[in-house]
């Protein structure tokens, strides 16, 4: 049996592979796949891609664009989840900063360089009118534990996380919101590194396979809603807003959903170059 480690974060995002994980899908393709999770988010998978600690990663659109632009030997095998992310703008409970306008300036909390919540900091920014030179201030935590901890402490003026992750500390502190920033691309995709596509590209395809079958069904399973809010400690009319607003995907980014990432990348001054299509998307045989 073969054996591939693949890394995500621990959010109901990926819960479709917990199910196939617990259900012993890919035994059946003679694979043993293993779930790693990265509680630091892209930044860290895209170190764990480069030193070949995994072999596979669910990970954030344009964390992965501008690590494989910048040298990682991996390829984007398919989109995830096609949907938007809404990333959460959130501050310190006892904050003085009430509106996201108040936070020009100020010091961004990011799990670390490269990450989702480094570049979106970028696309909020740009998005307020900033000077990306001037009104952005970076604070590395590394993660969501680290910014639950220093941003009380006056370590960072605001964190940008997955919404509806952050919500139970919004609701019951130590974090308020004070804004939303969607991506404007789709949100997570899967990446694997080029030797194991050069090795192992028919167990990439059956890997694909089992996954997409369960998102094709994920909305359908019986109290997934209940399933989700009581193994994320999340409410469930919360729960049920976010499965209403998440969209899986069985398709690859198109040369023109590509095109667009990169070319916000280059104008948010996060890649110096573009590169070709078939040198960061994996075409199936």
């Amino acid at each position: 049996m073969k054996k591939l480690l693949i890394g995500g974060v621990p959010e109901h995002f990926n819960l479709p592979w917990y199910l196939t994980l617990r259900d012993k899908k890919y035994h059946d393709e003679n694979i043993n796949l293993r779930w790693k999770d990265y509680y630091g988010g892209t930044g860290e998978m895209c170190k764990a891609l480069r030193d070949g600690s995994i072999d596979m990663a669910v990970i954030l659109t344009e964390g992965i664009v501008r690590d494989i632009i910048n040298g990682n030997d991996s390829k984007i095998v398919q989109v995830f989840v096609k949907s938007p992310l809404l990333w959460g703008i959130h501050v310190a409970e006892n904050s003085d900063y009430k509106k996201v306008s108040d936070l020009k300036g100020t010091e961004a909390a990011i799990s670390r360089y490269g990450s989702g919540s480094h570049l979106m900091s970028y696309v909020n920014a740009e998005n307020q009118g900033w000077d990306y030179e001037d009104d952005l201030e970076f604070k590395v935590i590394q993660d969501l534990d680290g910014a639950l901890k220093n941003l009380p402490e006056g370590n960072g003026d605001y964190f940008m996380w997955e919404k509806f992750t952050t919500k139970p500390y919004v609701d019951n502190g130590p974090f308020r919101l004070v804004g939303e920033c969607p991506t404007p691309w789709p949100c997570f995709v899967i990446a694997v590194r080029n030797e194991i596509l050069e090795k192992d590209s028919e167990l990439i395809t059956s890997i694909l396979e089992t996954i997409n079958q369960t998102t094709k069904e994920f909305k359908d399973i019986p109290s997934i809603d209940t399933m989700i809010s009581n193994r994320y400690d999340q409410k469930l009319e919360d729960v049920q807003q976010w499965l209403s607003l998440t969209e899986w995907s069985q398709e690859n980014l198109t040369e023109e959903e590509l095109k667009s990432v990169q070319e916000k990348l280059i104008e948010l001054n996060l890649i110096d170059k573009k590169i070709p299509s078939e040198e960061i998307l994996w075409k199936s045989s």
